[in-house]
């Protein structure tokens, strides 16, 4: 087709100094009058083409409108292209598919990466697809919202910044029900709604809530839970506890020290404790030992009826 011709055309030209109205007419198997023809469409486009008489003439695009390959290192190159292919497939995203083939003709080996990245799994594509069209385009998005307290509330919210930390997304913006900025996870968002209605950038706060948090924290005094794992819990128990202080005991369990500066890490802590059933025990503080107690008789009392 003509359309994927001049696209290759157009990468040939931007990775090679010269390329002759033969060469190119034998490896697209077209004629000279289709290759000048295809050029006068490039140069329609606004990249700039130029030709070069003589011998070894041909055609090639001007060097300033090229990425000079001294810039950037092989490295460089590769680690950007597969953060950019991982980013692509989330969010389709046209002009990161541009850059990338930008960055392929200045880069000067062919090996497999070093590194790869996949986040295309994420459930949530439309979603983030949505928030960042939201963003981009400075438009109000409405959706319901499970707080921490599991509360169920409708916010309306401008849109600033998705965020990906601590393994999930979050979007950061002002919220008109706080009047402030804040920080909202996406798995907790339900029937979220992009609205017509544009609005114009506040002025964002000094200090991010992480480093009230940070220094909120600092002044706080901190609990040390301890958790004995089993051997048959290990692999996950790293996978979830893996910024945790850690000691490996002579019959191949594990000693975990989670370090909680507030009430609130509790909340995340007792569930993930009893997801692991038998697998996981309390050792100290007695309190929290009797606060998992205290769950799991609440949770036979529900199937009491059994």
């Amino acid at each position: 087709m003509k359309l994927e011709r001049l696209i290759s055309m157009i990468y040939m030209l931007l990775s090679h100094e010269v390329v002759s109205a033969t060469a190119l007419a034998e490896k697209y198997n077209v004629s000279q009058r289709t290759i000048y023809r295809d050029i006068e469409t490039i140069c329609a486009a606004g990249i700039p083409v130029v030709s070069y008489q003589g011998v070894n003439g041909g055609y090639g695009i001007i060097d300033e409108y090229k990425m000079d390959r001294s810039l950037l290192g092989s490295y460089d190159v590769g680690t950007l292209i597969t953060i950019l292919n991982s980013m692509s497939t989330v969010f389709s995203d046209d002009r990161a598919q541009e850059t990338i083939h930008k960055l392929q003709t200045i880069q000067n080996d062919q090996k497999s990466p070093s590194v790869t990245m996949d986040i295309s799994s994420w459930p949530y594509r439309e979603t983030l697809q949505l928030l960042r069209t939201a963003i981009t385009e400075h438009r109000v998005v409405r959706f319901e919202y499970v707080s921490a307290k599991n509360e169920r509330v409708s916010r309306v919210v401008e849109p600033v910044q998705l965020m990906y930390k601590y393994r999930t997304w979050y979007i950061y913006g002002y919220c008109r029900l706080r009047n402030d900025y804040r920080e909202f996870k996406v798995t907790r968002m339900d029937e979220l709604r992009m609205m017509t209605e544009h609005f114009k950038p506040h002025q964002e706060p000094t200090n991010s809530d992480d480093e009230q948090n940070s220094q909120g924290a600092s002044d706080q005094e901190q609990v040390a839970v301890k958790l004995h794992v089993k051997v048959d819990g290990l692999a996950r128990a790293l996978d979830q506890f893996y910024d945790d202080e850690r000691t490996f005991l002579e019959d191949g369990s594990l000693l975990i020290t989670v370090r909680l500066s507030d009430g609130s890490g509790l909340n995340w802590l007792l569930p993930m404790i009893l997801s692991f059933g038998d697998k996981i025990r309390v050792v100290e503080p007695p309190e929290i030992q009797l606060q998992v107690k205290e769950m799991l008789e609440k949770m036979l009392h529900s199937y009491q009826e059994l």
